[in-house]
């Protein structure tokens, strides 16, 4: 029969409708197919992992699994990255250039540019969306960092979130970084995970692991035969360093010999590895101020004692990453599937010259480290014996850092090799083109998307006239990965973080430290040959200065076909700093009511209410008993916070000064009390006065003159009734676990003050913070 011309919902429809099934035929609509023979594909990435720190290219780390892939597989010699983690992990799932997709700088900033916007684009296509719109499952565990500060809330827009850019299922930690103890937050799919504490043997890279390992097995017994991609994004080795005791263990003793001689050891190895010719030089210690390392030799004993343990607690959380890995490939055996995975390993940059050239036991406490003019201390002494373990927040010196990025120079950061030459293993034993060996051609993080598709045998919606979607950067290398001979087809690439510089092209590189001390716009360009001076000593730019114009003009060409102006300026006339907060965004700050049973609030959404400013918290009770007990407020954890709380007839209160915790006794509690007001007051641009008022009672002084709390701490968010998560107090935790308050608590509110310190230097504090964030 004829369908009537008013009949709607039929539109489209394939099949025949009659008036009954017996006279109707029906139609399906067609699903997403794979390629015959589509391969599982897992990328695993590594956090701020070094050249030199897997076996494959040199290190006496022991990972055996890292090991495996390369002699099943290919190892990158030349692979290059962006110097710093979102602009990394941005190019990395899309293909596209950091600034292009919009990830000029880690998602910790907010500056209102097109290059800046950390936020993806409705015209960039990630590759788990590619995936699964031809089939595949699709799956994220670990760090993400690829959605701004203030949309990690609840009530925040998630559209740049996993789930959102078209992973079905996500595991991690939506933050740059984490303690591996107890982080402040997990997310799961599109909702946090609201757990009040961690289990004592809790290790964050095992649960990652070990939900990898349940989402696959879940998938394969639902359907048997469907490819999976899965992003596996480690949060280690980014600091804090924090490791299970018996991994570090293992560690125990093996880097007393300092960092010049196992530099010396490793630049050996990757000679014997075949991964440099007898001509390349190793780099020496880096001379540069504020990037330089001492000689190993001329520290103090008690000095090398403890740089030892920091490089102990490194080398153990590279061994945890190995361990990860040996589960999926012994999972991917055990499912008879290991010949049809593609298993691609890397490090999103190089190795982080963060703590500085004497390390820290307080990681957060180092994030304003350039504020030594105001007596601020970027170490928090606590007992050596804590350093690895979860009451310490410790990032190795840079002179390991270097070490860690042997044979080059400088860190994650720079556009040096030090910054963005990194590992780069891809393993498929059962590829149709045999993958194996060394290959020292050029390849640049965006090729990794269409060297995948290619292998896979997808096209990229982007090449599509019409599409409307942005097309990669990048370029397929996947007749590289199959024979040494090939050459590479990336033969043009810009490099830009902070003011840094980069150009590559054709085996020459261009490139320029910006040192804050003059105008951005004007580098101070240095060139060398690649080809015959990989780690980058010999500056040729006086011998070729119409090859310096060229790149120079090449550089700029590229950084406006990539969105990479405007520069910010950080020094002199018009200089500025990232801003994180945008006009919308000014909710943050209003005063916030806290009724009881809230779960944790995210730590941005927290910190915007306290940082910098004087501020006060209003508690309203149902009226206490003197027999009361129990946390009233929390902000924080073992890395710094506060909190207010009652025990065996005493008002208490407690601050975590970067992990030394330090407690007064307020007042003696007693019936009938019904509100209580925290006062926080700076009283010098560093520096806060805590006060309490009972009632209408006077203003009693809690503390006075402690450190504020600056960067990105308090680390875990604001909970009442209760210290859930890390605790502010180890000791109060350990003896009344998260010590819920026994009376009725009827809400808090906190109302956010003027924020006291000038301009200039809370914008300098949030600049190191930003820049460390990663």
């Amino acid at each position: 029969m004829t369908i009537p011309e008013y009949a709607r919902g039929y539109e489209g429809y394939e099949g025949r409708i009659g008036r009954t099934t017996a006279s109707s035929q029906p139609s399906w609509p067609a699903e997403a197919t794979p390629p015959k023979g589509a391969p599982n594909v897992i990328v695993i990435v590594a956090d701020d992992l070094g050249y030199s720190d897997i076996s494959p290219y040199g290190s006496e780390i022991p990972t055996p699994n890292l090991q495996r892939l390369a002699d099943h597989g290919v190892s990158m010699t030349n692979y290059h990255t962006a110097p710093m983690c979102s602009p990394a992990r941005a190019s990395l799932l899309t293909g596209v250039n950091p600034h292009r997709a919009g990830f000029g700088f880690v998602s910790n900033v907010d500056p209102g540019f097109p290059g800046m916007r950390i936020e993806f684009g409705e015209d960039i296509a990630t590759l788990p969306k590619i995936l699964r719109g031809h089939g595949y499952a699709t799956m994220a565990f670990g760090k993400w960092h690829l959605v701004r500060e203030a949309n990690m809330h609840e009530g925040a827009s998630k559209e740049s979130w996993p789930c959102q850019q078209g992973f079905d299922h996500y595991y991690g930690s939506l933050e740059g970084l984490n303690s591996f103890f107890e982080p402040n937050q997990l997310v799961v799919d599109n909702t946090v995970l609201n757990n009040e504490e961690w289990p004592d043997d809790y290790y964050v890279t095992d649960d990652l692991t070990d939900r990898a390992v349940s989402q696959i097995l879940s998938l394969r017994s639902s359907h048997p035969d469907k490819p999976f991609f899965c992003y596996f994004a480690h949060m280690a080795v980014h600091a804090p360093l924090q490791v299970p005791a018996d991994v570090l263990a293992e560690q125990r003793g093996k880097y007393a010999r300092g960092w010049d001689a196992l530099r010396e050891e490793r630049f050996r190895r990757q000679r014997e590895l075949g991964l440099f010719g007898p001509d390349v030089e190793q780099a020496p210690r880096n001379d540069t101020p504020g990037y330089d390392v001492g000689p190993w030799d001329e520290l103090s004993r008690e000095e090398q004692e403890r740089f030892a343990k920091y490089m102990e607690a490194y080398a153990a959380m590279v061994v945890t990453i190995d361990r990860s890995v040996g589960r999926l490939v012994t999972l991917l055996e055990d499912l008879g599937e290991l010949d049809n995975t593609l298993i691609v390993f890397t490090s999103d940059n190089g190795a982080s010259a963060e703590g500085g050239a004497e390390g820290t036991r307080s990681y957060y406490r180092m994030f304003p480290h350039s504020l030594a003019e105001f007596g601020w201390q970027g170490d928090t002494p606590l007992d050596e014996d804590l350093i690895g373990g979860r009451d310490s927040a410790a990032h190795y010196p840079r002179g390991w850092a270097q070490t860690s990025n042997t044979p080059f120079r400088y860190y994650k950061g720079q556009t040096f090799a030090g910054g963005v030459r990194v590992p780069f293993l891809a393993s498929w034993p059962g590829a149709p083109a045999k993958m194996a060996g060394v290959r020292d051609q050029y390849s640049y993080v965006t090729d990794v998307v269409p060297t995948i598709l290619d292998l896979v045998g997808i096209g990229h919606p982007g090449t599509a006239s019409g599409g409307g979607l942005t097309a990669p950067d990048g370029m397929s290398v996947a007749d590289v990965w199959a024979s040494p001979e090939a050459d590479s087809a990336h033969t043009v690439q810009y490099s830009e973080i902070s003011g840094h510089r980069g150009l590559y092209c054709d085996g020459w590189k261009l490139l320029s430290l910006y040192d804050k001390k003059g105008p951005v716009d004007e580098p101070k360009w240095q060139l060398f040959d690649m080809r015959n001076d990989p780690t980058e000593l010999h500056d040729l730019a006086s011998q070729h200065p119409d090859l310096v114009r060229k790149f120079a003009a090449l550089w700029d060409r590229e950084g406006w076909r990539n969105s990479v102006f405007p520069l910010i300026e950080g020094s002199g006339p018009g200089a500025r700093v990232l801003p994180g907060r945008r006009p919308a965004d000014q909710y943050l700050v209003d005063p916030v009511r806290i009724l009881p049973g809230t779960p944790v609030m995210e730590r941005y959404r927290s910190l915007e209410l306290i940082q910098y400013r004087d501020f006060r918290v209003r508690i309203l009770l149902g009226g206490s008993a003197a027999s009361d007990e129990g946390v009233l407020i929390s902000h924080g954890d073992v890395q710094g916070g506060y909190l207010l709380y009652v025990e065996d007839g005493d008002l208490w209160f407690g601050y975590n000064c970067y992990g030394e915790p330090l407690l007064a006794r307020v007042a003696p509690w007693a019936d009938g009390i019904r509100s209580l007001v925290l006062e926080a007051e700076v009283v010098d641009p560093l520096q806060w006065t805590f006060r309490v008022r009972i009632g209408d009672g006077p203003a009693l002084t809690a503390m006075d003159t402690v450190p504020l709390m600056t960067g990105m701490v308090p680390w875990t968010g604001i909970a009442v009734g209760r210290d859930p998560r890390g605790p502010v107090l180890r000791e109060l935790r350990n003896r009344r676990g998260t010590f819920p308050w026994t009376g009725l608590l009827r809400e808090v509110v906190y109302e956010p003050g003027k924020q006291r310190p000038i301009s200039a230097l809370r914008e300098k504090i949030e600049v190191e913070a930003q820049r460390r964030a990663d």
